[in-house]
């Protein structure tokens, strides 16, 4: 019998609703396995877990129906909570309690869901790592800088997480822990709560073990239509396989299994063709480091001017360097993003989704560094909705993924292709 931590959160809900299972039962065994294993992972910063049993038994009470009634959800620690700190892993706000949830908290409680605790996020979400540790290997950083979300849902203490995505902050940790992550279009789930970094890009995704999951909390919170995952496809997908620019910085083992994936998509019935972005595309990679750094030296202006001692060197730095960088830089940036996404759509017309890297290699030794988010950062500041499976093991044992990216605004076709893709490579 599979222990109810394992369960996925749809099939958790089935039998929630069903009465087969209580959330109360479901909660105390994601909490068990907290109490075992966080002391190892560090995946939580904050977990109260008579308050969470308090939440379970009020839904078993009241026999909630919701679509994620009884469901344990994690959530960022950029992400506000009213009956839990929001300290974003900052000197600045610890012990900081909002008087108010979060729109995307908000509505996972409308739907009957349990906010299991706060997972450990990087400074603001920006760079500056966090002491989580990757549960496949403790030796290694889970990614960033959804760095506990990624963690706690790779090592069973919860189904479902938030993250955030303002470079690759969803898809490379979920990458690194060999699950599932997906960063919505731009704008899908509300922002409201959000302890903002770089307005323009900041999105909040999910991770989960299965991609249905992932579909199922994003429907819950942004009211995007259900999709039926399990009903076979009229057509197999047209992929265009996209290196990118950048290939060069992935690994031999990412370049081998992103090449072999192509082959075996293919074999399954795919149409698949190379796709390469136009040269103006590369210019993304250094405008989103721009964008992200200019809106975020406005974001923590408040930060800086009265705890400029409470941040951490290299975010000193930061803001400085971009505070005082001249506006007609950024509005240059953004200006070439948006004839960029213009352009974006046009690659679409031949193709459903890309397949590309998510992430140069498998995770990093070591927790002084998050990673590298090369092959997030053009797609984010596209705003393109982004899907990473697990697709295998590097040479270190840890886990590699793929990721499927599509046009803007056409999140359910990018599920489906994932969904789609990640039975073709069973």
């Amino acid at each position: 019998m599979t222990t109810l931590n394992r369960l996925s959160a749809t099939e958790a809900a089935r039998q929630v609703a069903a009465g087969k299972i209580k959330a109360e039962e479901l909660v105390a065994a994601c909490l068990e396995r907290i109490e075992a294993r966080d002391k190892e992972v560090q995946a939580w910063v904050h977990c109260d877990p008579e308050a969470a049993l308090a939440q379970a038994r009020a839904v078993d009470q009241r026999g909630e129906r919701g679509l994620l009634a009884g469901i344990p959800v994690g959530v960022k620690d950029v992400i506000d909570t009213a009956d839990m700190p929001t300290q974003c892993n900052s000197e600045i706000y610890l012990g900081y309690r909002p008087r108010a949830d979060a729109a995307c908290v908000a509505l996972v409680r409308r739907a009957g869901g349990i906010i299991l605790g706060k997972t450990v996020t990087t400074e603001f979400a920006s760079r500056v790592p966090s002491p989580t540790r990757n549960p496949h290997n403790l030796e290694h950083t889970p990614g960033g800088s959804s760095s506990g979300s990624g963690a706690a849902v790779a090592d069973f203490m919860v189904p479902l997480a938030f993250g955030t995505q303002t470079g690759g902050s969803t898809i490379r940790p979920a990458a690194y822990c060999g699950i599932v992550g997906y960063k919505p279009s731009f704008g899908t789930i509300n922002c409201a709560g959000l302890k903002h970094f770089a307005e323009s890009l900041d999105t909040i995704g999910v991770m989960a073990r299965t991609i249905e999951d992932c579909a199922l909390l994003v429907h819950a919170v942004s009211a995007r239509p259900p999709l039926n995952l399990n009903a076979k496809p009229s057509r197999a997908p047209r992929i265009g396989f996209c290196h990118t620019s950048r290939w060069k910085d992935a690994s031999p083992a990412t370049q081998s299994l992103l090449e072999q994936s192509a082959i075996a998509l293919a074999r399954r019935g795919a149409a698949v063709r190379n796709l390469t972005l136009p040269d103006e595309f590369d210019r993304l990679y250094e405008a989103q480091i721009l964008i992200m750094n200019y809106e975020a030296a406005r974001a923590l202006a408040w930060e800086q001017a009265n705890h400029k001692d409470l941040l951490s060197e290299h975010l000193q730095t930061t803001l400085e360097k971009y505070g005082a960088m001249p506006r007609e830089s950024y509005s240059e940036a953004m200006r070439h993003a948006r004839e960029c996404r213009a352009r974006f759509s046009e690659l679409f017309a031949e193709v459903d989704a890309l397949l590309t890297p998510s992430a140069p290699d498998e995770a990093p030794k070591g927790i002084s560094s998050t990673g590298n988010s090369l092959f997030n950062r053009n797609w984010t500041l596209l705003g393109a909705p982004c899907v990473t499976i697990p697709g295998g093991c590097g040479p270190q044992g840890l886990p590699l993924g793929v990721q499927i990216v599509g046009d803007y605004d056409t999140d359910a076709r990018v599920l489906e292709c994932a969904e789609w893709v990640r039975q073709a490579l069973e």
